[in-house]
């Protein structure tokens, strides 16, 4: 039976994989970036209150009024962007949705695409669904800094859009202001599109700070910017996920979503609505949770041979394996630590086209009770010694 050529290329998701493997042989999974914990407890009633109410059916195909409405209130309260509810936002299942269909909708056969490495596993995969090329610029350790002359050596008459992550997963930047910049100019000068995935935005680390990419000079008007419920409220498993932008871009994309899902799940919409509009002493206990969560497993690596990344923003910590791991690549590396340390980690030679650029870099999850954390900890710091390969 024969397969698309384009899907054939496709095998397992790294996170499919390492999750399994972690279950399997009882490790501790700071792999996958699932939350163990529960969203806020008003989310999850507030969930169950709209299917007590009937709201079960068949969603708008491009969101709830009540949530598109939120996403517009989000966006003036925290970035002063002032958005139509009605015109510039389209509900999708999740962000990883939002993101498909924003690449269906301005990209064809024979477009590049750059994508700033090591990028989200499901980047690459979207881009040459539609038969177009991605086109990478690699974020060099140990600062992970977007270079300005490489990013502009990456266009050429065929690119027509860039994907920027930001907070970045998995490296944990915060581009600054001047590579944001950097990036609007660039897409001014040569008529790009910037689909900007922001599904960190309230995980930032002081002093840093989350600048959404569509504020900027010039880029209202050719940003697609993506966020989601499932980073800042703990809810991966609702896939509630949005787009925002200008009127022509969202109608191409709500074309594309009204054939893909149609509509993502009604009760959950209503949910995230009440999220966002959560008040500020939730985002300030968010950051302060997770800014203990990170120093927890900042302080355990420490204790180890690797060479550790301390994270701008996100979730995830990244560490070099070189010194320990003889040679060998991260995915042997992470298979062998799940299997004998008990810990599941990320290779993230999986982020790059050429996976050399990765061969000694490993990612772990924060996004976990302390007590798991510690755990982890506990083990990471007591096999020290035998992190060696």
């Amino acid at each position: 039976m024969r397969i698309s050529g384009v899907v054939a290329e496709f095998g397992s998701s790294i996170f499919s994989e390492m999750s399994a493997l972690a279950q399997s042989v009882g490790a501790i999974n700071l792999g996958q970036g699932f939350p163990d914990f529960d969203p806020p407890a008003t989310l999850m009633a507030a969930a169950c209150r709209a299917i007590e109410e009937g709201h079960n059916q068949y969603a708008i195909s491009h969101g709830e009024p009540a949530l598109r409405q939120a996403i517009a209130e989000h966006a003036a309260r925290w970035y002063g962007q002032h958005i139509d509810p009605d015109c510039n936002v389209c509900v999708t299942c999740g962000a990883s949705e939002a993101l498909w269909c924003a690449v269906q909708a301005v990209v064809g056969p024979g477009d590049e695409v750059i994508v700033l490495e090591p990028t989200f596993d499901v980047y690459v995969p979207d881009i040459r669904m539609v038969r177009a090329v991605p086109v990478p610029v690699v974020l060099q350790p140990p600062d992970f800094r977007l270079d300005p002359d490489a990013l502009r050596a990456a266009v050429s008459p065929r690119t027509r859009a860039i994907i920027v992550n930001t907070p970045h997963n998995p490296t944990g930047r915060v581009f600054s202001p001047e590579e944001l910049a950097a990036i609007a100019q660039l897409c001014i000068e040569h008529d790009l599109v910037a689909i900007a995935d922001e599904v960190y935005e309230h995980i930032v680390f002081a002093p840093h700070r989350h600048i959404r990419l569509a504020t900027l000079d010039g880029m209202a008007e050719r940003t697609i910017t993506i966020s989601s419920g499932a980073k800042t409220f703990a809810a991966t498993g609702w896939k509630c996920g949005w787009a925002i932008g200008p009127e022509p871009l969202i109608t191409a994309i709500r074309r594309v979503h009204q054939f893909t899902t149609f509509a993502s799940a009604t009760p959950f919409q209503y949910a995230i609505a009440e999220g966002l509009r959560l008040g500020d002493e939730f985002f300030a206990t968010l950051q302060a949770d997770y800014t203990r969560r990170r120093a927890v497993l900042l302080e355990a690596l420490a204790q180890t041979p690797l060479k550790v990344f301390p994270p701008e923003g996100a979730y995830y910590v990244v560490a070099d394996i070189s010194t320990v791991a003889n040679g060998t690549s991260g995915y042997q590396w992470c298979r062998w630590l799940a299997e004998h340390v008990g810990v599941a980690a990320i290779p993230l030679e999986m982020f790059y086209l050429d996976p050399a650029h990765g061969r000694s870099l490993v990612r772990f999850a924060f996004c976990k009770r302390e007590e798991t954390l510690l755990a982890a900890a506990e083990r990471l710091v007591a096999h020290a010694a035998a992190l060696r390969w």
